[in-house]
This record gives structure tokens, sequence and C-alpha cells, in this order.
């Protein structure tokens, strides 16, 4: 457990240097989901066995690092596949004045996310949804996240009917993010601008603003431009 606790130093101290005074009271309720998730994690498979020690950096610094991105006047967030509550219960730590809806379709892991905000004595606490992302009712939020979910074109069609026409996106994507974003542009207009992670340099948050599908026939003009080359 040192080794946590001295994570949690650290933690302050990279938020610091984001220019992020992190209240005694936010503290408090990330360590209280710390906790939480360090005792259910016996039972459930919430985070990787491996990133337990180093949680305060490789998972709640590497969400708290959102509340840089999210616009100050956004008053609804959505996270998609909140799993241990990454980034989802961290933001609403970070942002208590947003209405946060967690959508997680493993009904166990959703029990722990209730079970997390209720310990974490959040201002508000998120709405819980179970469900596929897919298969439950539209969020319509300003902002979305997701973490280590899926590839960037299933995010964007998952996040479409999740958004509202102005939203942005804000998605963890790892080293081969440039890759994700080439093969999503095939079938997306997608105006976004990638930040590196204060965790991993080779990481990023892809932050998108309004985005749509591309339409039929300009993809086909594209590829046949590319076929000709």
């Amino acid at each position: 457990m040192s080794h946590i606790q001295a994570g949690r130093d650290l933690f302050l101290r990279e938020m610091r240097q984001l220019g992020v005074d992190v209240s005694r009271e936010t503290r408090d309720q990330l360590e209280a989901l710390v906790n939480t998730l360090v005792r259910w994690q016996k039972a459930i498979n919430l985070v990787g066995r491996t990133t337990i020690e180093g949680i305060w950096v490789r998972h709640v610094l590497d969400s708290a690092q959102l509340a840089i991105l999210i616009p100050e006047r956004a008053k609804t967030l959505t996270d998609l596949g909140s799993g241990g509550g990454f980034p989802g219960l961290v933001v609403a730590a970070m942002r208590p004045d947003l209405e946060i809806t967690l959508i997680e379709s493993d009904a166990r892991k959703a029990a722990f996310l209730g079970e997390a905000g209720r310990r974490m004595e959040l201002k508000k606490q998120p709405k819980i949804v179970v469900g596929r992302i897919e298969a439950v009712a539209p969020a319509k939020a300003e902002v979305v996240t997701a973490r280590a979910l899926a590839p960037l074109g299933q995010l964007l069609e998952w996040a479409q009917p999740h958004r509202t026409d102005t939203a942005i996106c804000l998605f963890h994507k790892g080293k081969d993010w440039q890759a994700e974003l080439a093969e999503a542009m095939k079938d997306w207009d997608i105006p976004g601008k990638p930040f590196t992670s204060v965790t991993d340099l080779d990481a990023v948050i892809l932050r998108i603003g309004p985005y749509r599908l591309r339409d039929r026939q300009s993809k086909g003009r594209g590829r046949k431009d590319h076929d000709g080359d």
C-alpha cells in the first residue's frame, strides 16, 4: 500500500504541473475511489492486476488530465464503457458541476461504480446505465469520453447517438493512435487535435469536435483516385 500512497503524492505533483489545484475534498474522494477499487479488485477484474500499485498515475492521473480539456461551460458528460470508473468517476470528482452518465454493460462493474460513487460522497452522483452502448437510450451529452475501449472508428459510431450536435469527444489513445485516426478518416470527417498524455509520451488524448460520416460519393471518389495512383 505504501507504493499506492507514494503514487498519490506523485499524482498531486503532476496535477500541479498541469495548473490544477486538487482540493482536499477532491483528493479524499479520489482516495475513496482507489480504496474501493482495491477491495473490489479481489473479486472483479476492474483494472489490470499489475497496475494496482501504480493506480494513482496509471489510472487516476491518466483520467484526471481530462479536466483541462473539458470546456468550463459544459454541463453534461457521458462516459462510455466506464469499467473501473476511469475516467468517469475521476472526472466526477474533478468537475463536480457536471451531470455525468456512466454506461457499462457488465452488471458487476456497474455495481462497483454505484458503490464507489457513494463512498466518494460525490456532490452529484452519476447516473449509471447498465447495458450495451449501442442499445441504451441516447444520453445526448456535451462531452463524451472513453478510455481503453475500442478502435477509434468504433468509438465514433458508438458515441454518435450519445452526443449533442456541438459536443466534443475526449478519447484516450495509445501509441497506434495515428494509424487508428487514418483508418477512421476513411469513413468519418474528424475535426480534432491530439494532446500528448502526461502518463505516456507515446499516447494521446484525442479531442474531437463535431464529426460526421463522409458521404458515399466522396468516399467513392477518394478510393477511385487512390486506385489510379
